[in-house]
């Protein structure tokens, strides 16, 4: 049994699998790739708080590219996928924002009540994740990074002092369920679908509510 990514057969894993490792981590590139229109960079890791990069002063340890490792470009199969992660073994999959996505950052908390309060609303959404650092990100359409200070004075937040921020070119996502700065996986609240994960909303329709939850999170 099993499903098709890009052409590709992806057979069934099943427990004790010698390759059950290997085999998921290809399989939830080449979803990213295949299915979500994500490019992938390899990245590095973190190991007792220290990064493979040899940079004893790492300030982002586990959590940037590996400068040796070419990205695997959208539209990849399973088995591109499996050559390019087969020079790389072990290393967590990162999702470039700046391109087909930003991502709006709140804390994981503040980010559930959000996710909540949003699906009620009938909010259109993108994928959601969380780090094990307790960082809830929200999946939006990219330049959303340079609009952020322009929307929040718009809609009065620009002085409220908000754990709220945005992920644009040059930031990294790590793509559930790969570990993130060896802290841990990193896992999906809303997992990406079909027509969503490629084309996420723009930050204006999220932002008003997650300034809020922000907001009344702090509130004393």
């Amino acid at each position: 049994m099993g499903f098709t990514i890009g052409g590709s057969r992806v057979r069934e894993i099943r427990p004790g699998s010698r390759r059950r490792g290997r085999t998921t981590a290809c399989t939830a590139v080449a979803e990213c790739t295949g299915l979500w229109g994500w490019d992938v960079a390899p990245g590095a890791r973190a190991v007792a708080g220290r990064c493979s990069c040899g940079d004893a002063g790492c300030p982002v340890p586990g959590a940037h590219p590996l400068e040796s490792a070419p990205e695997v470009p959208a539209g990849a199969t399973l088995d591109e996928v499996a050559k390019a992660w087969a020079e790389v073994p072990g290393a967590p999959a990162l999702l470039p924002a700046g391109r087909t996505f930003d991502v709006l950052e709140i804390s994981e908390g503040a980010g559930r009540r959000a996710l909540v309060r949003l699906e009620r609303m009938g909010v259109p959404l993108g994928p959601v994740s969380a780090t094990p650092a307790g960082r809830a990100q929200f999946f939006v359409a990219p330049g959303a990074a340079g609009e952020l200070p322009h929307l929040l004075y718009r809609m009065g937040w620009d002085d409220a002092g908000l754990d709220l921020h945005c992920l644009g070119a040059g930031h990294y996502v790590t793509a559930p369920p790969c570990d993130h700065a060896g802290l841990g996986p990193s896992r999906w609240l809303r997992p990406p679908a079909l027509g969503s994960g490629g084309a996420p909303p723009h930050a204006r329709l999220l932002l008003g509510t997650l300034a809020y939850i922000c907001h009344r999170s702090t509130a004393p």
